[in-house]
């Protein structure tokens, strides 16, 4: 499965924002990468650049690739609403961005490593698409012969109150249920959806 395994603290200097978690890279040098540094000379981006950057950010942190991420932006404007909302809502309804939710894996790399290595099930059925969508109603949960994996009892140990309201956790079972999409201010990532809308409506 092809995914983005380059220099995380790289791609999280270039947008000043902890996209892959927390890091000290970045606290110690909150500026982009490169040989201008804090420089000055690095000039105005232009309209398209902003915009770009910011469909790259969403990919980073969705964990998405290219082809990806264009079909779910197609699917999103074929819907009703508004259409970089309801991107950010499939993006939500990933099964790795759940599972990450969740608090089953710390990072959403791990969480897409834990559901193509089989240790996560949907309805009682074994799934290992990471990109599997998910619908209201559905429960995840960690494969009965996975609940003893040290990674994933070291992460459920350390978790806390359930923090979003369109997920449900059940703590003795090990699963949780996705109750439904969310609004989008519900959504704490720094994004601007409408810069994507409109880089792809050029």
């Amino acid at each position: 499965m092809a995914r983005y395994t380059g220099p995380k603290s790289k791609i999280a200097r270039r947008f000043r924002e902890p996209i892959f978690g927390p890091d000290k890279a970045l606290e110690k040098k909150n500026y982009p990468p490169g040989m201008h540094g804090t420089s000055k000379r690095r000039g105005k981006q232009s309209e398209y650049a902003v915009q770009l950057m910011e469909k790259q950010k969403v990919k980073y942190t969705y964990g998405v690739l290219e082809r990806q991420f264009e079909n779910l932006f197609h699917k999103a404007s074929s819907k009703e609403g508004i259409t970089g909302e309801t991107l950010l809502k499939l993006l939500e309804a990933r099964l790795d961005n759940a599972v990450y939710r969740l608090g089953i894996a710390p990072t959403r790399s791990a969480a897409r490593q834990l559901v193509s290595h089989k240790h996560i099930t949907v309805n009682n059925e074994l799934v290992n698409i990471p990109s599997y969508s998910l619908r209201a109603g559905d429960i995840i949960a960690v494969r009965e012969k996975s609940k003893s994996l040290e990674t994933i009892t070291n992460t459920v140990s350390g978790r806390r109150v359930n923090k979003f309201s369109w997920l449900e956790w059940d703590p003795n079972n090990l699963s949780g249920k996705f109750l439904n999409y969310p609004s989008r201010d519900e959504i704490p990532e720094n994004i601007k959806e409408n810069l994507i809308v409109e880089l792809y409506s050029k």
